[in-house]
């Protein structure tokens, strides 16, 4: 392959490989050609323009295929686009030569058709450079056209239109001439034909005016002709055409039609135009005047599918301001459609027309229109509803009859309502809470008019109004409950009108079903409304005849709807139900027979009626409330079930004696009972399984039946993937919805709610905007169908033989059609049996019952129907994979193998090679391997076949599954497999879309076959690698949507395992083209294919993406819309056009990849980008006005306008692009993308800091940091948070929240003491106001009040007057949430109540602990020292902006009182939710404080959120009031104000304060232990933290230590929860918050063991010895696991040393792999961590009696020795780490404790003293593996040893040596700062008391000092380290000498004197020398100063004795005494230099 990349065709390269491979090479060398012609330099191009030109001309006549030639074609043009032009002529003539050649043979046509292309490609390059040459080439396209075959046909029409697009108007001469030849073959036979025609037309229609003026009609019947037994591509192509010419004859594009004044079109002709041919068709209008007063024939589906698509297109071409302004006309013509006879002939035909109108109201209302406009056409739509409500009225009020033709009218009002009301209903739905102006406007009155419709005489636009309110319900939901009573209210006003209690009772169903899309739901009295009006209605339904069928319908329906509202409301109907269903069937047999005996045709309707309801609000009963299904349940729901069945045999003879016009409503109840049985477990009915299959059976078989009814569910119970076979693809584009009436089964797409009303409270199903069941005849029989799949596992071998026989017969007894439709029903229950065995796991049975149903399924393999086809492939599959037998298999696979080796006919071909396809699908690669190769032989050689695309479609889409199913199997056969697609890639007309679609399949499955080894770099895997990209390459090339889609997703797959060889140059620009396509499946396949790339590499697609922009400006081929806001950009905007659930969530995705990669870099662009959308609110309501500080309104103001100017520019300049404001949907988006960004930028703390970021930006102008934008960040978040639209709101609340908690302490350079975020503090208040208005939803005053407990926590604002504007907000909801429960009228469930208050309270206690803690540190900090009187009146300045210490608790004090009672209530009531469920019974009938028993389940999550911060509050409370001992005192009875009066008064006497105390403690401490035993790994980190500082607050006060050491074993629970926290949360913040605890309860024990010693001592003063020590472990020492706090706290303490330091751990070190570790610096947290471990740990043995604490010892002192020696290292400024000193701290508190003085415990104490001190010497021996141990620390802790235990360690000789050598290292050390410490540790050993201790080491010491100090004369110290050692030992040397008894002090200072002088310099000397030298000097003569009269005769003596030194010491004074006078002269000379340095500190502030 890359001998094929130069510039020249490489012959010799072509002439040596194979005949296969030379068109691949040819079509590689072609594609490099394309990409370098472009790109290299012209002079090069031009000496090669001549041989180029015969190679490549010379390719015209090798009969290139199809891609080949449109390449060929493309590089001619483009090289002489590019080079000379003098050969362009003759290279014309030749092409146009061929074309004329009367060659007709099949091998001479390639040539011919590349000729052709060559042509198009010349004028579409060149246009008008090929000058008059046009008309022969045109005259001579067109005679070839008249006798081309049909490729011929497509290919030279196709050439037409790149001739006209490249002449433009120049070719005008010629258009007639196209268009006579052009349009006869609209309506040829081949559709691919018919596509090019209209892309001929389209493009001939932008210059010949005659089109759209003079010819409009002929175009437009035409265009109905081209509809008629059209394709999909077809209807897309000829409705972009029709559409096209009638938007342009209204509104002609240019100027020529200003110059030539032709008659332009009206509005009005061009809407009759199209209207004709949506009610005629093609038939004509002006001839067949008779036909139509006869009514002829109705328009055929297609014709009126692509009309409707045409509309669209014409609409859509004129734009949505266009449509702004003629709404109404256009409103008012499509109802006119469907009003029209003929559009309704039939009931089905009046749904499909609907179908279309609602469709064309949809694609152009839903997607040209912003938000305002839309409102205003919702007015438009209200209007022409009343105005058909109000003809329909005055027709049913017209007594006297005289308005005949009025009843027409009002049955054709019907379906002008359900278009309208449908509409309506997904306008508001979509507008969602921006819709309000649109329900509030009294001029509108939208409810009121939907309401008039619920009394309209059709039952169909009753359930369209119904459904209409249910949307509105659904997108306001504070309608709901008002909309519901409203309802109710009228059917008992209105009982006794039929079309009322129908269509109230719609709509209150269709309400009901609507409440679980609204998360706040409704009022639980609402159920109890609903069951009473339902019982009502069924009571009275007897009373009156004519309203006894309505009733009826109305109870059942309304229960039905109830049941969806879920089991915590149904539950309390539940006995009641039951006992309705079972009065509804006859008890028993006998009175079923006597039932039959009696009634007439009418009192049988009502009866199967009600029983239908009854058995429908059963089925939703079970479908929504499956936790109620209890066995008992459903035993009694079996009784009135199995009646039905019985019942059901009974049906048909009582319609013999009644009349057929019951059998509607029999099969209602036959639909019904199959609905429930599906959803019941089939074991609870198998005593009826015989009667019932019988039924399902007759069903499906269409026994009874004389219609040929098929179901709809063969589709869903195929495989999806074969949807190509059976043109299911369909249901995957944008015009589904009317699409779907074309497809061949039953009444398919005819789905309306008037089919079963039930539908309106059902869910509506994925993907569709409203339910739409299909008609009752399909219904049932699909019921049928899914119930037997369900129930055939479960019935006996014997019987599926009788059935399968039986099926069989079915099938030979039909004939034509109707055995089709038989055999279509048989074959989908087949199918959806074997689903079910799979399923169940269970088998198919035995020989018998396998040869039947091979034999039904082999007879369906050659059925001509290609549907029942694929149906029995599948089922072949399935039963293979339900058999699981190799040799069941192996004889279907020979059957299959020897069919396909014999059959010569296209149908037996297609139906076995799918047949192996399925096999292997449903069997694997495992079970199929031996059959693979046949398989693969024979499926490559029917792919082949050349003469019939079908065979090769089927083959092809086998091999596919073959490939996919044998994984690494297939890898032997993939090179033949690719070279064969290769072939067939290269050969295949791209008319044929299937094969080339089914070849995309098989080059994906292909490419994950091969895998990762696609990076590889061998020959075969460039190969492989190299055919699939030019496999893509084709894909790519090709014209239909689906193949490009194929393409993308194969080098998607490519991308997947070999990113490097994907070049996304190419790829990138590619698919931010097809992100505009028509087809939804490739905007699917590019948008997923980008969502791929963007996870990996962001911002390369992103730059790819702009340079196609900035490419796209000179070629407007591309109607492209890629602005400045790049591909972001696009997504964005896209989101507001597209519907489909899987496009919006890739797109989500992909800008999220993209945001997470990019946006901290492009910091600026993507704020931009998300404040444009939200910026775009829609002013529908008064903007909010804030109140913002003069200084910065300017500012703002001009950025306002800004924007706004902005915005409206956009609509001005560019009136053609469909420019929508963003809708709400993605406006939330963006507020959700705005949090992410700040989320990402938590990495860097630049972005949340403004000095560093100025600094930042001054160094880097391109950098960029979120501080900058700040206030952009809280615009944006304010514009949310004031929105209509309730989740931007919430969207923006919570944006608002992240940037306080994220900047809340920024501050503010300028200013110092303040921060940036408090000149935001008027748009933080005015943003959180709206939200506490009564009538907002309680979600979002729930958030609104987390975002004020943020704001007032944050300490942002410190003037108190300021943040009361936000606590005023929080002190009105207080008010609310005192009011009570039931106080207010509620809209909402009482569960939003709940939600309410408990976010209200925990507001209030997240502001009361950020309180309380101000106020500790407050107190914590020392007091400013009372400054004199004249600084007064400063010092009152400076209190306005300092907070005062407790200004925030003065604001929550007032509160308190009634805080602390509602927060004791809130944890009573949460303590009982968390009780586990055996406790129920246990839980107050009538509900907690705030919330009710019917809510409960909902309650727990709002309880669960909210409980930690309220705990920590109270704790707080509690421990600052002494347990509420003041509020005790005031008012006893408020904290138990919900008990009644009396028994309150008479328990406060009997309740003592202890009592409450405990009951409080208990409350407390259960909740905490309660959660900290099994927190929910997703419960966020703060609650965890909020319960441990509560429980550190609880154990701080005395009342609680004294509470949790009195009970023992409650305190070591606590401890073993918190260790098991420990092992489940990692965070150090956790886990010294546990440390805290631990603490406390540790010293809560020592204060109880204090206190119990104290009272001892009283009372045994006499008896010393009898009684047990006191402390754990009392005599015997033993420690009980479990009982004892001491064991239960190691345990906690050894888990947090070990897991920081796991070297402690003896056994890791024995382990055979251990590697020692050198010893590591903790990070500060584990320091701080296994620092308060350590000094709890020494703390231990203090709660123990002596001999426990002689347990427990050995371990602590081996753990702390262990920390000190793995952390005692070295640090560069000799700091000492938290640990060591906690560490040194432990062993002196162990060592001192009283232990010591304990009788009988002597030798052990000493034992331990000894070991500890061995364990510190040997863990302090200098090693190479530890060079950064601190000899410091370990000799710390040596002296600690010496200096406190000296009794235990005086004459033990060894322990002495170890000490000594370790003091003899350290005086040794390099280091001086060793030196230093080592002598002040060796003064504290000298000076010890005990003289048998000090004495040896003196002896052994001090001469060594000695010397060490004598040698300082000759290497003077020269740093101050150095220099402070010398002090050090001079100091130890005084003291010495000082100890020494009198008789020996001569020789002691003859020691020290001489030392001292030796540092003395001479005069001379003095001043040249360092610093530290001279320090020397002046240190050594103060002492010898000081010494001298200290002890003058020995310093006499001394000095006496030495003469040099006498002289030294005495020059030294003499200098000094010199310089001491000058100095002090020097001071005189300057005294004001003190004042200075004051004056200095305050201007240089940093």
């Amino acid at each position: 392959m890359e001998l094929a990349h130069s510039l020249l065709l490489n012959e010799e390269a072509l002439a040596q490989i194979t005949e296969a491979k030379r068109p691949v090479f040819i079509f590689e060398w072609l594609r490099f050609l394309d990409k370098v012609l472009v790109t290299a330099n012209r002079v090069d191009v031009k000496e090669k323009q001549k041989k180029l030109v015969e190679q490549l001309t010379g390719l015209i006549s090798s009969a290139p295929g199809p891609p080949t030639r449109k390449l060929l074609a493309k590089n001619l043009a483009t090289l002489y686009s590019i080079g000379d032009t003098f050969t362009v002529f003759q290279t014309l003539d030749k092409c146009n030569e061929i074309i004329k050649s009367k060659d007709d043979t099949p091998a001479y046509l390639p040539t011919k058709l590349a000729a052709v292309a060559c042509v198009g490609a010349f004028y579409d390059k060149m246009g008008r450079m090929l000058g008059s040459s046009f008309p022969d080439t045109i005259n001579n396209m067109l005679k070839a056209l008249k006798s081309a075959e049909s490729q011929g046909r497509g290919e030279i029409l196709l050439s037409l239109q790149k001739v006209l697009c490249g002449l433009g108007g120049a070719a005008a001469s010629c258009h007639r001439d196209i268009y006579k030849n052009a349009r006869s073959l609209l309506t040829d036979r081949s559709m691919a034909v018919r596509c090019a025609v209209a892309k001929c037309l389209l493009e001939l229609q932008n210059e010949a005016v005659f089109m759209w003026t003079t010819e409009l009609e002929n175009v437009a019947t035409l265009c109905y002709k081209a509809l008629e037994g059209s394709n999909y591509g077809v209807r897309v192509e000829v409705a972009k055409l029709l559409g096209t010419v009638m938007a342009t004859a209204l509104l002609p594009k240019h100027a020529s039609v200003m110059r030539q004044n032709v008659k332009r079109a009206t509005l009005e002709e061009v809407l009759e135009l199209m209207a004709t041919g949506f009610l005629r068709g093609g038939s004509g209008f002006l001839k067949s005047g008779g036909e139509m007063l006869k009514g002829g024939g109705s328009v055929s589906r297609e014709v009126r599918v692509g009309i409707t698509q045409a509309y669209v297109v014409f609409v859509t071409t004129l734009g949505g301001q266009w449509l702004e302004r003629n709404f109404a006309t256009f409103l008012s013509h499509v109802l006119d459609l469907v009003s029209h006879p003929r559009a309704t002939q039939t009931h089905v035909e009046a749904v499909y027309s609907r179908r279309c109108v609602s469709f064309m109201l949809r694609a152009t209302l839903g997607g040209l229109l912003g938000e305002k406009a839309q409102i205003a056409a919702g007015k438009e739509i209200c209007q022409a509803i009343s105005k058909q409500m109000r003809a329909v009225e005055a027709v049913v009020n017209d007594i006297s009859g005289e308005n005949k033709a009025g009843a027409a009218d009002v049955s054709a009002s019907q379906h002008v309502m359900v278009c309208a009301l449908k509409e309506l209903g997904s306008l508001v739905q979509s507008l969602s809470a921006t819709a309000s102006p649109l329900i509030q406007e009294p001029s509108i009155g939208l409810l009121e008019t939907v309401t008039s419709v619920l009394l309209h005489p059709s039952m169909a636009a009753r359930l369209a109004a119904a459904w209409c309110l249910r949307c509105v319900a659904v997108a306001l939901p504070y309608q709901l409950t008002p909309l519901l009573d409203r309802c109710a209210e009228r059917i008992n006003s209105l009982k006794s009108s039929p079309e009322a209690v129908s269509g109230y009772s719609f709509a209150m169903a269709a309400l009901l079903g609507g409440v679980h899309q609204c998360p706040l739901g409704i009022p639980h009295s609402k159920g109890k409304l609903v069951v009473s009006i339902a019982e009502d209605l069924l009571r009275t339904a007897a009373q009156n005849s004519r309203l006894s069928l309505q009733r009826t319908q109305a109870g059942w329906l309304l229960l039905g709807a109830l049941m969806t509202l879920g089991p915590s409301l149904v539950r309390y109907h539940l006995p009641k139900m039951l006992l309705l269903w079972r009065n509804v069937f006859p008890r028993s047999q006998k009175e079923l027979e006597a039932e039959k005996a009696r009634g007439d045709a009418f009192t049988w309707q009502v009866t199967l009626e009600g029983r239908a309801g009854a058995l429908c609000a059963m089925r939703s009963f079970v479908a929504h409330c499956p936790e109620l299904l209890t066995e008992d349940v459903i035993r009694r729901l079996m009784t009135p079930i199995e009646c039905a069945m019985t019942m059901m045999s009974h049906v048909p003879a009582i319609i013999k004696v009644h009349g057929a016009h019951l059998k509607a409503s029999a099969a209602m109840v036959r639909l019904r009972l199959y609905d429930i049985l599906a959803l019941l477990p089939p074991k609870t009915y198998e005593g009826s399984f015989n009667a019932l299959l019988r039924e399902l059976v007759a069903e499906f078989t269409l026994t009874d039946n004389s219609a040929n009814t098929t179901t709809s569910l063969l589709r869903s119970l195929c495989h999806y993937d074969d949807s190509v076979l059976m043109g299911s693809w369909l249901q995957e584009t944008d015009h589904k919805c009317i699409e779907d009436q074309l497809q061949p089964n039953s009444a398919s797409g005819s789905g309306a709610l008037e089919h079963d009303p039930s539908s309106i409270y059902l869910r509506v199903p994925v993907g569709e905007a409203i339910p739409g069941p299909l008609p009752l005849g399909v219904s049932v029989i699909d019921a049928s169908v899914a119930l037997f799949g369900v129930v055939f596992p479960h019935v006996s071998f014997k019987h599926r033989l009788q059935m399968l026989d039986h099926f069989a017969e079915c099938i030979k007894q039909a004939k034509g059609i109707r055995q089709q439709a038989v055999q279509l029903n048989i074959f989908t229950a087949v199918l959806s049996a074997l689903k079910g065995l799979a399923e169940n796991k269970s088998t198919l049975g035995p020989e018998e019952v396998r040869k039947s149903a091979l034999a039904l399924v082999m007879g369906a393999l050659d059925n001509p129907n290609p549907i029942l086809r694929c149906a029995a492939g599948e089922a072949l599959g399935r039963m293979a994979q339900v058999v699981g037998e190799a040799t069941f298999i192996a004889r279907m696979a020979q059957t299959s193998f020897d069919k396909l080796k014999s059959a010569r006919d296209v149908v037996s071909r297609t139906g076995h090679s799918l047949a192996l396809g399925c096999l292997h699908r449903y069997v694997g690669g495992i079970g199929s391997g031996q059959h693979l190769k046949t398989s693969v032989s024979i499926l490559l050689a029917l792919a082949q076949d050349g003469s019939s695309h079908e065979v090769q479609t089927w083959a092809l889409h086998s091999l596919a599954l073959i490939v996919d199913s044998s994984g690494p199997m297939y890898r032997g056969y993939v090179e033949p497999t690719l070279s064969l697609v290769l072939t067939l890639l290269l050969t295949v007309p791209p008319s044929h879309i299937e094969v080339h679609q089914c070849l995309g399949r098989c080059l994906g499955a292909l490419i994950t076959t091969v895998g990762p080894e696609l990076q590889g770099n061998g020959a075969t895997i460039s190969t492989i690698r190299s055919s699939c990209l030019v496999g893509c390459a084709i894909m790519q090339d090709h014209s239909d949507s689906l193949v490009q889609a194929a393409a993308i997703s194969c080098l998607q797959q490519l991308h997947m395992f070999a990113p490097r060889h994907v070049n996304l140059s190419s790829l990138v620009p590619c698919l931010c083209v097809h992100l505009c396509s028509p087809h939804l499946l490739l905007r699917r396949a590019a948008v997923a294919c980008l969502r791929q790339l963007a996870q990996r590499e962001a911002a390369e697609v992103c730059e790819y993406a702009m340079s196609l922009a900035k490419r796209g400006g000179d070629n407007n081929t591309i109607h492209l819309n890629i602005t400045e806001t790049g591909l972001e950009g696009v997504l964005f905007g896209m989101l507001d056009r597209e519907t489909d659930r899987k496009l919006c969530s890739d797109i989500h995705d992909t800008l999220g990849h993209m945001l997470s990669s990019l946006a901290v870099e492009k910091l600026s662009h993507w704020l931009k980008l998300c404040k444009d959308v939200l910026a775009a609110t829609t002013d529908v309501g008064a903007p909010v006005v804030v109140e913002i500080e003069k200084d910065e309104e300017d500012s703002e103001k001009k950025d306002e306008m800004d924007d706004d100017s902005m915005f409206t520019g956009l609509g001005e300049d560019d009136k053609s692009k469909p420019s929508v404001a963003p809708r709400w949907v993605t406006r939330v988006f963006a507020a959700d993308c705005l949090c992410r960004i700040i989320l990402l930028c938590e990495n860097d703390k630049a972005h949340f800091d403004l000095a560093a970021a100025r600094s930042a930006q001054a160094k880097n102008p391109k950098g960029d940091q979120l501080v900058l934008h700040l206030s952009d960040l809280i615009r944006m978040a304010f514009m949310a948070a004031t929105d209509h639209s309730n989740q931007l709101r919430m969207a923006g609340l919570q944006a608002l929240e992240d940037i306080i908690k994220k900047f809340a302490s920024v501050p503010e350079p300028e200013f110092p003491g303040h921060v940036i975020l408090e000149q935001y503090q008027a748009n933080v208040g005015a943003a959180l106001r709206p939200a506490f208005s009564p009538d907002t939803p309680s979600d979002i005053t729930a958030k609104a009040c987390q975002v004020c407990s943020t704001w007032i926590g944050s300490g942002v604002v410190s003037d108190l007057n300021d943040l009361r504007r936000v606590h005023n907000l929080l002190v009105s909801s207080l008010d609310k949430v005192q009011a009570g429960k039931g106080s207010s009228s509620q809209l909402y469930s009482e569960s939003a109540t709940t939600m309410e208050k408990l976010a209200v309270l925990k507001a209030w206690a997240e502001v009361y602990v950020v309180a309380m803690n101000i106020k500790k540190d407050a107190e914590s900090k020392p007091a400013k020292p009372v400054q004199s009187g004249e600084d007064d009146d400063d010092e009152d300045d400076m209190g306005a902006d300092v907070l005062p210490p407790d200004s925030l608790i003065t604001l929550v004090q007032p509160e308190l009182p009634s805080l602390s009672r509602l927060w004791l209530a809130m944890l009573r009531d949460y303590a009982l939710l968390t009780l586990p469920a055996e406790f129920s019974s246990q839980l107050p009938p009538d509900g907690g404080a705030f919330y009710t028993p019917e809510t409960i389940d909902t309650a727990r999550l709002h309880y669960r959120s909210s409980w930690a911060p309220v705990l920590h509050a109270v704790a707080l409370w509690l421990s600052s009031t002494e347990f509420g001992a003041a509020e005790e005192k005031e008012d006893v009875p408020s904290a138990l104000s919900k008990a009644p009066a009396i028994s309150q008064v008479a328990s406060s006497t009997t309740r003592s304060f202890e009592e409450s105390v405990k009951d409080r403690m208990h409350l407390m401490l259960g909740v905490s232990i309660e959660f900290l035993c099994f927190p929910r790994p997703e419960e966020p980190i703060h609650n965890v933290m909020s319960c441990l500082h509560a429980l550190f607050t609880l154990l701080a006060s005395p009342c609680a230590k004294i509470h949790i050491a009195e009970d023992q074993l409650l305190a070591v629970e606590l401890l073993n929860v918190l260790h098991r926290l420990l092992l489940t949360r990692d965070p150090p913040a956790v886990q010294l918050q546990v440390t805290a605890v631990v603490q406390e309860t540790i010293r809560a024990a020592q204060d109880h063991l204090q206190r119990q010693k104290a009272g001892k001592g009283k009372e045994e003063e006499g008896e010393k010895d009898s009684q047990p020590s006191l402390g754990e472990g009392a005599d015997t020492g033993e420690l009980v696991p479990g009982k004892s706090l001491v064991f239960a706290a190691m345990e906690l303490l050894v888990f947090i040393l070990v897991r920081h330091l796991p070297q402690l751990n003896a056994r890791v070190k024995e382990s055979p792999s251990h590697v020692p570790l050198r010893p590591q610096r903790l990070p500060e947290e584990s320091a701080r961590l296994v620092a308060n471990t350590v000094s709890i740990l020494a703390e231990l043995p203090s709660l123990c009696s002596p001999a426990g604490s002689m347990t427990i010892l050995p371990t602590v002192l081996f753990l702390i020795t262990g920390v000190l020696r793995e952390t005692a290292l070295k640090t560069a400024d000799n700091s000492v780490p938290v640990t060591v000193t906690a560490a040194l701290q432990g062993i002196k508190t162990i060592i001192t404790s009283p232990l010591a003085r304990v009788e009988g415990m002597q030798t052990q104490w000493s034992g331990l003293v000894r070991s500890g001190l061995a364990s510190v010497l040997e863990n302090s021996q200098p090693e190479e593996s530890r060079p950064d141990m601190d000899e410091v620390s370990m000799l710390t802790a040596i002296t600690l040893f010496l200096l406190s235990a000296s009794n235990e360690l005086v004459g033990v000789i060894v322990l002495q040596k170890g000490c000594m050598d370790r003091f003899r290292n350290a005086l040794n050390s390099s280091d001086p700062w060793v030196q230093a410490r080592c002598y002040q540790l060796l003064l504290s050993v000298f000076q010890h008391s005990s003289r048998a201790l000090s004495t040896p080491y003196i002896h052994a010491l001090a001469p060594l000092m000695v010397e060490k100090l004598k040698a300082v004369e000759r290497s003077r110290p020269g740093t101050a380290a150095e220099l402070q050692a010398v002090q050090e030992g001079i100091r130890v040397l005084e003291n010495l000498v000082g100890m020494g008894e009198e008789q020996n002090r001569v020789q002691l200072l003859a020691l020290l004197v001489p030392t001292l002088i030796s540092y003395l310099l001479d005069e001379n000397a003095i001043s040249s020398a360092p610093q530290v030298s001279r320090a020397l000097h002046e240190f050594a003569l103060q002492n010898l100063m000081r010494i001298g009269p200290l002890y003058p005769a020995a310093f006499k003596t001394v000095i006496g004795a030495a003469p040099e030194l006498k002289i030294r010491l005495e020059s030294a004074i003499l200098a000094n005494q010199a310089s001491s006078r000058a100095k002090a002269a020097a001071r005189l000379a300057q005294p004001q230099v003190q004042a200075a340095p004051t004056i200095k500190l305050k201007t240089n502030f940093f």
